[in-house]
């Protein structure tokens, strides 16, 4: 299967031979559905048994420890898929993520992503998107695909650049996902 990850705004990416898919915040319906912003629901908290959260960024950024601000868990609820990040401007310099909810410990950011970012995506991934997975495979077997993002940082090693949800979703295909 030939399945690439390309910039969103890439004029290549969208005039070469390929399916194209938008798997952004501002892609088209079913593709949304992957971005970490979109509020499935029922997505469990890592390191925090019995806690769910609406989207796999609501619980990204509820997590996140600053200066002046601790975990936010009003944001778990959320259902909009704006206005979540919580920024260095208001809160002061991050300190890291929490290791859970009630977690004592905080998480660099690498291990922060291994721990808790990779296991909400993938729990998205295998619970909530199994058909749009299935659609994807279908056109990834049919002929090569490019899926649209704003990243496309596909190392959760590299913290130079986000990390890419649609890496990820080329991973998940592929069957490479990385270890947590």
């Amino acid at each position: 299967m030939d399945i690439r990850v390309a910039h969103h705004r890439s004029r290549a990416a969208k005039t070469t031979v390929t399916t194209v898919v938008d798997v952004t915040s501002r892609g088209p319906h079913p593709w949304v559905r992957f971005s970490p912003f979109y509020p499935h629901g029922g997505i469990p908290v890592p390191l925090s048994p019995g806690e769910t959260g609406t989207s796999v960024e609501a619980i990204w950024q509820a997590l996140k420890v600053f200066d002046t601000a601790d975990v936010d868990r009003a944001l778990l609820s959320a259902t909009r898929m704006t206005g979540l990040k919580r920024t260095v401007r208001r809160h002061g310099p991050v300190r890291g993520h929490r290791a859970g909810l009630a977690g004592t410990d905080l998480l660099d950011y690498e291990t922060a992503r291994r721990r808790l970012y990779l296991p909400a995506y993938r729990f998205v991934l295998d619970h909530h998107l199994t058909a749009e997975l299935a659609q994807l495979h279908r056109l990834a077997t049919a002929g090569p695909v490019t899926l649209l993002d704003y990243t496309t940082n596909g190392d959760v090693s590299d913290l130079s650049t986000p990390l890419s949800h649609a890496a990820l979703i080329r991973l998940h295909v592929l069957g490479e996902w990385p270890t947590g």
